[in-house]
């Protein structure tokens, strides 16, 4: 019986990008990534996601239509890695966000009040590609702030007083854990990666309308169900040094957690990287272009601003520049 293997080899994923086009969007998605074809607002571009409320495509190869949902479930740990949970399911959503307008202030389940009350749980982290001076985002409760005192404070659109700030700055990163009250406010484009879920009880919307002249639905009970009453402060994460691969090469932490991490990349020449089944990577371009894939083999262009998925078990690798002589920044998004 003849057992080989007939499917095309897994090499790096270049995805579709899903455009979203909700109220409070503008056009730097467009403008600073050089994407064309984006609607107008352009609020959400989904990068990598197996989610059916932003399934990425395949948009070229071997693969060319296919589904990540789909890839993974016939490659599951070959592709997602065997760190994930369920490796026949892509574990987190990567996101580009322009909030021209602020964001509804809003909560997403953790693990536990989800375990408890529905919904998917939801934790993210923003990474900050561009904030004006000045620019800030909520990000929790202040203290003493009790499901009452809420309450009180959504009848009476008293929400915002109740919420704790925090300075947005380009090149930075902030944690939001599911169960803590957020707004990403007017003028951050950020990179997000959350955990795959699109679960979100919006508590207030700045008394605005949708597109059809109405106030858009809240969802006050849900969220008071999810808030963490207790969420301890969150602070901005400064990327720090890491040993690269290559001399001329800078890799930063930018952050880590247990549902996902990022990286900061600084590359001037190849970086070597070894996929070794643990988890998949996504690189996505924040400032030039790309060359990424399995070392001596065939190298896939990325352009800048965009996205590529690294399966998980593609061996020793190599990413670089596009451009010979050329200095890029990446960000670096895996398990």
């Amino acid at each position: 019986m003849d057992t080989t293997d007939s499917r095309p080899a897994l090499a790096p994923l270049l995805f579709r990008p899903v455009y979203k086009d909700y109220l409070w969007g503008g056009t730097r998605i467009a403008s600073r990534f050089g994407r064309a074809g984006t609607p107008v607002p352009c609020a959400e571009s989904w990068e990598v996601s197996s989610h059916e409320d932003g399934m990425s495509v395949v948009e070229s190869g071997p693969f060319e239509g296919r589904t990540l949902a789909s890839l993974c479930s016939e490659f599951g740990a070959a592709l997602v890695g065997s760190w994930a949970e369920d490796p026949a399911v892509f574990p987190v959503i990567v996101k580009l966000i322009d909030a021209e307008k602020r964001l509804s202030v809003q909560v997403h389940p953790s693990e536990e009040s989800a375990a408890r009350f529905g919904g998917d749980p939801k934790t993210e982290m923003w990474y900050f590609a561009e904030a004006p001076e000045g620019a800030a985002v909520c990000a929790g409760l202040k203290k003493g702030v009790t499901p009452r005192v809420f309450a009180d404070a959504v009848k009476e659109k008293a929400v915002a007083s109740l919420l704790r700030t925090v300075p947005a700055e380009e090149g930075k990163a902030l944690f939001i854990p599911g169960g803590m009250v957020h707004a990403i406010c007017e003028g951050c484009l950020v990179v997000e990666v959350q955990q795959r879920s699109n679960t979100t009880y919006r508590v207030y919307d700045w008394d605005r309308t949708g597109p059809d002249g109405r106030p858009r639905e809240l969802h006050v009970a849900r969220a008071v169900e999810a808030i963490e009453w207790h969420a301890p402060p969150m602070q901005l994460s400064t990327p720090y040094a890491m040993p690269a691969g290559a001399p001329g090469n800078l890799r930063e932490r930018v952050l880590r957690s247990d549902f996902f991490s990022m990286e900061r990349w600084t590359l001037s020449g190849p970086e070597p990287f070894g996929q070794d089944g643990r988890s998949f990577k996504v690189f996505f371009a924040l400032d030039g272009g790309l060359v990424v894939g399995p070392a001596g083999g065939e190298a896939t262009a990325v352009p800048a601003g965009r996205s590529v998925l690294v399966p998980a078990a593609l061996g020793p690798c190599i990413v670089a520049p596009a451009a010979a002589g050329g200095t890029v920044r990446t960000l670096c998004i895996g398990l």
